[in-house]
């Protein structure tokens, strides 16, 4: 049996994991916190725009399990929020244990607060990696999904220093890079003002903190819009700048406070100073939930970018795949659930000596997995951030005619690709 070792435990580790299982492989997958989803503790939204398009071509290509149980974990479904439709908010109070049992029940190897701190090299090749305290796991196959976050020091330099994120890296240690470790010169990523990283995309405030008609509205439409002051107007869309989220650089963002009922209230902006989120209408007792340190920043991202090819096999470096952000300028959830499960999928059939699986541009999965790799090859394009859900990639998805809801048209998109229900196949 296929033996795949995945670092890092975020949605795109998970996605590999299970991929891994259905492929007929072993799973491996280490996490140095105590908690699995990585930020997506303190996401929640999913099915917007191009992501409702990407996450039904996912599952009629046989990689759904984690949509159907973020489907499940919902507080709202088919609601809208300036500039994104028929969007899902799932409960992140909910969903990490929720996937956490699915792993288990899948006969996934999890293990927690297992930080790994470098490979082991033989033959050219990753033949185990080692965590902290000297354990070595072997595999025949290894997936780099540590995301490009942090560390500490990137955060100090390249933002306004540790913002206490739900990543908590003073606690478990900074980000170990698989792919650096092996060798691998990587690729950083670029704010719009041209210096390295960017910001996360959004803050979670206490929900008990805003006032009782804030979240009286939140439980009702999912969403409350409250208007900013004049004077803060210009300053809202300097931070908006700084974003990863790039598809939030809306009039309506710079204008507003967008509010999003996720079980926490998710703020949709990098940070905000707190005397000035307190002046706005009832947001006067407002409090940080994630980051802590949210009234002055957030964590920064695509510090570690690997290079790697459209199978997601990173350069260089025969049995090593990537997933997440670590494959590419990459933004959200789905976007991590599906280069997890290209790489937990390819992670097999290298291992079983198969030829590896490109999912065809036909796709708007496939396209955005093969345009994000080409712009990111790019001095242009390091700039640039790619999500289904809106800016840069979501503009190329209605020029393409990819954008779809039609769950049948995409169902026949997949089929005529040669990809439906691939990633359910147990790989000979």
């Amino acid at each position: 049996m296929a033996r795949v070792v995945i670092a890092g435990a975020g949605w795109a580790g998970c996605a590999a994991a299970v991929a891994t299982v259905q492929a007929g492989g072993e799973a491996v997958l280490i996490e140095k916190a105590d908690t699995i989803l990585g930020t997506g503790q303190v996401g929640g939204i999913f099915r917007n725009n191009g992501r409702f398009t990407a996450a039904e071509e996912m599952i009629a290509m046989g990689g759904g399990a984690l949509f159907h149980l973020m489907d499940d974990s919902s507080l709202h479904q088919n609601m809208e929020f300036p500039g994104h439709k028929h969007s899902s908010l799932y409960d992140v109070a909910v969903m990490e244990p929720t996937v956490r049992r699915y792993l288990l029940d899948k006969g996934v190897d999890l293990w927690t607060m297992s930080r790994v701190t470098n490979v082991v090299m033989e033959d050219g090749g990753i033949a185990a990696l080692k965590l902290e305290g000297g354990t070595e796991i072997e595999g025949d196959a290894f997936i780099d999904t540590t995301g490009t976050a942090g560390s500490i020091p990137n955060c100090r330099k390249y933002g306004h220093g540790c913002a206490e994120c739900v990543l908590r890296c003073i606690t478990f240690g900074n980000r170990v890079s698989i792919t650096a470790k092996a060798g691998v010169t990587e690729i950083v990523g670029r704010k719009m003002d041209g210096t390295p990283g960017a910001m996360s995309g959004s803050c979670k405030l206490h929900s008990g903190s805003v006032s009782q008609g804030v979240r009286d509205e939140m439980k009702r439409a999912g969403v409350a819009v409250l208007p900013i002051p004049k004077d803060m107007i210009e300053r809202k869309r300097e931070l908006l700048s700084m974003k990863v989220c790039q598809q939030y650089a809306l009039p309506e963002f710079a204008e507003n406070v967008v509010l999003l009922d996720t079980g926490h209230v998710k703020l949709m902006t990098s940070y905000f100073p707190i005397d000035e989120l307190r002046e706005i209408k009832g947001l006067e007792n407002a409090r940080f939930e994630d980051p802590y340190a949210g009234g002055i920043g957030n964590s920064v991202r695509f510090m570690a970018i690997a290079p790697r090819d459209d199978t997601l096999k990173v350069n260089d470096v025969p049995n090593l795949f990537c997933a997440g952000e670590k494959a590419g300028l990459f933004v959200g959830h789905t976007e991590a659930i599906a280069t997890g499960t290209l790489a937990g999928h390819n992670a097999v059939r290298y291992s079983l000596g198969k030829a590896l699986l490109t999912i065809p541009r036909s796709t708007a999965v496939g396209e955005y997995n093969s345009y994000g790799r080409e712009r990111m090859e790019t001095e242009e394009g390091l700039a640039d951030k790619f999500t289904f859900s809106g800016s840069v990639y979501f503009d190329r998805m209605n020029e393409l005619g990819t954008y779809t809801t039609d769950v049948e048209e995409i169902q026949r998109r997949v089929d005529r690709a040669g990809m439906s229900n691939v990633f359910m196949q147990p790989v000979a």
